[in-house]
């Protein structure tokens, strides 16, 4: 399972560049997720690494071998598509077993795999069935099981659950989280759901217009995202984003803007004197946005409610600050009536800024 590596790598069609020189090293036995909007270049990366799209430039490396002139079959991966791909004129035992026997492989060995590799998707009962005979959800385990029967080093899927509907989608998502514990191998996932890449990463490569935004673990892209495309495109509800101006106030660095004034934490406020900024955007996640009817001046703000929406455990509110729309996640229980004004603190590590011409997070 050797580690993969893209040196530079360049996409054009035509006079049109997709890809933009990207550099990108996945470690070994690291389950990868591509994320991005569409158009962002995530699948065309995939297919150059699977070898389905020739590169205009740069270089593909797995381990010590370059790869980027070897013909699929010769890179020694396995791709789930997100059309399933199945034949449907053979049964499950089949589709699954179909390039093993491709390989001439013995009868015995064949068996067996197919056997070790339904278990673990939990497709045992359904081996003599055909793909019209079975749901979404189990052609797509059948399109994973005969990935995983061939044994390669690298698996690559291709936005694999985009076909599913909302709830098949969240069981087949753990499924993946379990397969991914029991299979030591190379992993690279293209998604434009974000909650797939959160929850399913080791490491998300968030990409935008054909560059790399920013890498790292979710954790880390959640809580410094580089950005402000990468803090609002992780997270569910989006990050807030407001107008601010920065002024000194009783030895303070405060955020002020239409409705509000906020206190930096010391660390922010450092960085932001540090760069000498004045106007900012500033960052305010759902999440970190707390109903405490009494916060002091510069820890909270006032917001007026315009639509409570419902979600079970927790309520979504869409609410006003200045001319600007605000999101906060609430507990449902909390007594809210629409058209009243309350008061939220602010967790101060929930606090980002970012420069309002470049973007980049301060």
């Amino acid at each position: 399972m050797p580690p993969i590596r893209l040196e530079g790598l360049v996409k054009r069609y035509g006079a049109v560049e997709v890809l933009h020189g990207i550099d990108l090293d996945m470690a070994e036995h690291e389950f990868t997720v591509l994320v991005g909007p569409s158009g962002c270049g995530k699948s065309t990366t995939l297919r150059m690494i699977a070898g389905l799209e020739d590169i205009s430039a740069g270089e593909i490396w797995m381990g010590e071998r370059a790869v980027s002139n070897l013909d699929p079959k010769d890179r020694d991966i396995a791709m789930v598509f997100q059309d399933y791909a199945l034949y449907p004129h053979m049964n499950v035992a089949k589709n699954m077993s179909f390039s093993l026997r491709l390989q001439k492989r013995p009868k015995a060995e064949i068996d067996r795999k197919v056997r070790d590799v339904a278990e673990m998707l939990g497709l045992s009962p359904f081996l003599d069935r055909k793909p019209g005979e079975l749901s979404g959800g189990q052609r797509q385990r059948v399109a994973m099981g005969r990935a995983l029967c061939r044994d390669a080093s690298t698996f690559l899927f291709d936005e694999p659950l985009s076909n599913l509907d909302a709830k098949l989608r969240g069981q087949m998502r753990a499924e993946l989280a379990l397969m991914r514990q029991s299979v030591k191998k190379n992993m690279i996932y293209v998604t434009h759901d974000q909650i797939e890449a959160m929850t399913l990463a080791d490491r998300i490569v968030v990409m935008h217009g054909g560059h790399i935004q920013q890498q790292g673990t979710p954790t880390e892209l959640f809580r410094n995202p580089a950005n402000k495309f990468v803090a609002g495109f992780l997270g569910a509800p989006p990050m807030n984003f407001l107008d601010a101006i920065l002024v000194s106030q009783g030895g303070d660095l405060m955020a002020q803007g239409k409705g509000f004034a906020l206190r930096l934490p010391p660390a922010l406020a450092a960085r932001a004197t540090k760069l000498a900024y004045k106007q900012v955007t500033l960052g305010l996640r759902p999440s970190d946005l707390e109903y405490v009817p009494d916060a002091p001046e510069g820890a909270g703000l006032n917001l007026k409610v315009i639509v409570s929406e419902y979600v079970g455990a927790q309520s979504v509110l869409i609410c006003d600050c200045g001319d600007a729309r605000v999101t906060v996640e609430i507990k449902s229980e909390t007594p809210i009536a629409l058209g009243e004004t309350l008061r939220f603190a602010v967790r101060p590590e929930g606090l980002h800024l970012f420069d309002p011409k470049t973007e980049v997070a301060i």
